[in-house]
């Protein structure tokens, strides 16, 4: 009796493990088929690739988004691919010594800001397309006057760079002058015009590589640019790299409107304009860029 007991006992035990294994296989079953593999799809979107990303960096190409293509690779990407380190090389970086900010932009001309300022990313511009610069009096004579106020755009420093090759460039108005500001002393209008066209390599002191038609007469606006009412005898500002400047008249390209037998000059030793007939002999200082 104790015998058939025991092997009931044993019977009724694993019977039952064996009852609960078989009914749990299809639940098994089931959960390995809620994580069964299949290929990525992009749902139907397109997409850009890391190439686009380097080539809108690079050189602002535009790219094209493409769908379909973004599924699980089945070899190595190809050796013509760009690294995202590579991406990094050719993105901006911040730079809060020479990357414009706002003010430094024509107001409503959009830029891609490299300040940490504030003027990270996308920004837009809030100068006035063609700011007026400060006089150069800083001596106040009466009450709100221009040595007073110094209004307008402020000097940088250093206002000239020397390029060493018979030019300077002007750091306030970007304008490239002929560092000798006396070449072919005084002549006539109509020859002024036609030295400064003509001028180029080689000539003048000049190591630019500049050929003719590259240099011109300026217009008297751009010759006002360069005087300083702070100083005399040049009115110049202070420690410029010029050489052979005289205290007399230079010719403007810039026709007077009321006679065109006159054209407007400037007087470097105070910075006074005035008009002359054009078959006089003054001084010539040609520049180049400008708009």
């Amino acid at each position: 009796m104790k015998s058939f007991n025991l092997r009931r006992t044993a019977c009724t035990y694993l019977c039952g493990v064996s009852l609960l294994a078989a009914s749990l296989l299809p639940f098994s079953a089931q959960a390995g088929d809620l994580d069964s593999p299949s290929a990525p799809t992009d749902a139907g979107s397109a997409m850009h690739s890391l190439e686009d990303v380097y080539y809108r960096l690079d050189s602002g190409a535009v790219g094209a988004k493409r769908s379909g293509a973004f599924r699980e690779p089945s070899a190595e990407p190809s050796s013509t691919g760009h690294t995202l380190d590579e991406i990094m090389t050719v993105a901006p970086e911040a730079d809060n010594t020479n990357g414009a900010a706002p003010v430094d932009v024509g107001k409503g001309k959009t830029y891609w800001g490299l300040r940490t300022d504030g003027s990270w990313g996308l920004q837009t511009g809030t100068a006035y397309p063609a700011p007026v610069e400060e006089s150069g009096q800083i001596t106040a004579y009466d009450t709100r006057d221009d040595g007073a106020l110094r209004s307008g755009v402020s000097m940088p420093t250093p206002r000239f760079t020397d390029n060493s090759n018979g030019t300077v460039t002007d750091n306030l108005t970007g304008l490239i002058w002929l560092k000798n500001a006396n070449c072919g002393g005084p002549m006539l209008w109509s020859s002024a015009l036609a030295q400064s066209n003509n001028l180029g390599n080689g000539q003048c002191g000049l190591s630019d590589g500049s050929a003719p038609g590259t240099w011109r007469l300026p217009q008297i606006k751009e010759l006002q640019s360069l005087i300083d009412f702070g100083s005399y005898s040049p009115a110049l500002p202070i420690g410029h790299p010029f050489l052979g400047v005289q205290l007399n008249f230079y010719w403007s390209s810039t026709t007077d409107k009321v006679n065109s037998t006159y054209a407007w000059r400037i007087y470097l030793s105070s910075g006074a304009v005035t008009d002359i007939a054009k078959n006089y002999g003054y001084y010539v200082w040609p520049v180049r860029g400008g708009k």
